[in-house]
């Protein structure tokens, strides 16, 4: 059994890896944490500043994979992933890293409207160098933002383009480009699976459904049998950091306030009318066919039709 220790455990991502990790035996999940916590798993608490006792800790602990999900906020990425990365590399036990991804494939110059993206564009090229086997996994969108609050989930609620309670849909530029739709827990399954993996590409791909905005709300209405509200946003205004409020995004703000709220799901709007950026193939699907993902058309079928 190799021991795998992911960062980040108490986080969304990371929450939802470790219970489907705890669904099989072949490999032991720990938390790689600042402080205890209780989910299941064993904890080992780490200094983020300290990368010689962490290395330390990953050795005692015979650590061989590291799954980073620490978030994307303060220095998280700056400083402890960074420190996180120097201690894998340093430890005689380690020998992969999965760095904290898990979403739409980033180009370069998203760094113009992201600043925090130079620090996830920066562990990439760290990890080059670092000769452990390393893989960043891409899965466009969280389908768990349409299906919340009736699926199963750890993600804080960031619904966009489409309000599905309340039948309306600001669509992101003309709706017409393929976006990759994956539910949180069948990225957690590949995840997982990818474990058993002789050899890791550099990015791992994964597809839970693949629509266009339009697609997805032909999809809503013939599914629930109504007509939604429909609005569409320019690139011009998304580029001006401007969306259409939808019902669903004002509760959003009591945890993220609304200006910035509507600064950031305006670039992330913009990005998913470019399928260069949110467009994500299924190769991994097709490695492990045995796992059966989510499709939009089922999520509305079990979460929404009989609302």
């Amino acid at each position: 059994m190799a021991n795998v220790a992911i960062a980040g455990g108490a986080g969304s991502v990371g929450r939802t890896i470790i219970k489907i990790m705890e669904t099989q035996s072949r490999y032991q999940a720990f938390n790689l944490t600042r402080g205890a916590i209780d989910n299941g798993v064993p904890s080992l608490q780490v200094d983020y500043n300290d990368v010689e006792s962490m290395t330390q800790e990953l050795e005692k602990n015979n650590i061989h994979t590291v799954i980073s999900c620490l978030g994307y906020e303060g220095d998280a990425l700056k400083v402890a992933q960074v420190n996180l990365i120097k201690a894998a590399t340093a430890s005689s036990t380690t020998k992969r890293f999965v760095p904290s991804t898990f979403a739409i494939a980033y180009p370069p110059d998203s760094v113009n409207d992201l600043p925090i993206l130079g620090d996830y564009f920066g562990a990439i090229e760290m990890l080059k160098k670092s000769g452990l086997q390393w893989t960043v996994f891409l899965n466009g969108c969280f389908l768990d933002y349409w299906a919340q609050p009736h699926i199963e989930s750890y993600l804080r609620p960031s619904p966009f383009a489409l309000d599905i309670e309340h039948k309306e849909a600001a669509i992101p530029g003309d709706g017409n480009s393929r976006i990759t739709f994956t539910y949180s827990f069948d990225v957690a399954r590949f995840v997982v699976a990818s474990l058993d993996l002789e050899k890791w590409p550099e990015q791992s791909r994964i597809a839970g459904d693949v629509l266009t905005w339009n697609e997805f709300v032909l999809c809503a209405e013939e599914t629930l049998g109504c007509k939604f509200k429909i609005t569409y946003d320019s690139i011009e205004k998304l580029k001006n950091s401007q969306i259409t409020e939808l019902p669903s995004q004002i509760p959003c703000y009591a945890v993220f306030p609304k200006p910035k709220f509507q600064w950031f799901m305006a670039i992330f709007s913009k990005w998913t009318a470019d399928e260069k950026i949110c467009y994500i193939p299924g190769e991994l699907n097709a490695t492990f066919p045995q796992i059966k993902t989510l499709t939009v058309k089922e999520m509305l079928e079990t979460y929404w039709k009989e609302k």
